[in-house]
């Protein structure tokens, strides 16, 4: 499988108080929130799979933060693109933004991996991607 980076794209559409795992409860306003993760260990870009299977079908206990989150609202689009360099936080740091402090970045130095947007983000994101050097392919969730 090929390796890579992507966004998640989920719509929020009432704001809510949302129980994150160890980070805790964390209100969350009607808008907009990217996720940017990474997919560079063996399964490679499955992983955006799996995160699509736990939206539809809540198959286990969340375990990632993300999971938490995909829970309570709802994923609308993934945004990815093949590499196999380390460019998740790079990518981060060109979505920027408001975010969630602390979400999603457990492993780097960031300060989130989840950022906030009132409005669809994805031109945006595209653009993103383009500045770190990345050719990004759009896939709706339906």
């Amino acid at each position: 499988m090929h390796k890579g980076v992507y966004c998640l794209l989920l719509r929020c559409t009432t704001a809510q108080k949302i129980k994150i795992g160890a980070i805790g409860e964390i209100e969350f306003d009607k808008g907009w929130y990217v996720y940017v993760g990474s997919a560079l260990g063996s399964g490679g870009l499955s992983r955006v799979e799996r995160h699509i299977r736990f939206y539809r079908e809540r198959y286990r206990k969340p375990k990632w933060h993300i999971d938490y989150l995909m829970e309570k609202i709802r994923l609308e689009e993934v945004v990815c693109a093949e590499t196999e360099e380390r460019l998740e936080c790079i990518l981060a740091k060109n979505v920027g933004g408001a975010g969630i402090s602390k979400f999603g970045c457990s492993d780097c130095f960031c300060e989130t991996h989840l950022f906030y947007r009132k409005d669809s983000p994805l031109e945006e994101i595209l653009t993103a991607f383009e500045k770190t050097g990345l050719k990004a392919n759009v896939h709706k969730i339906v």
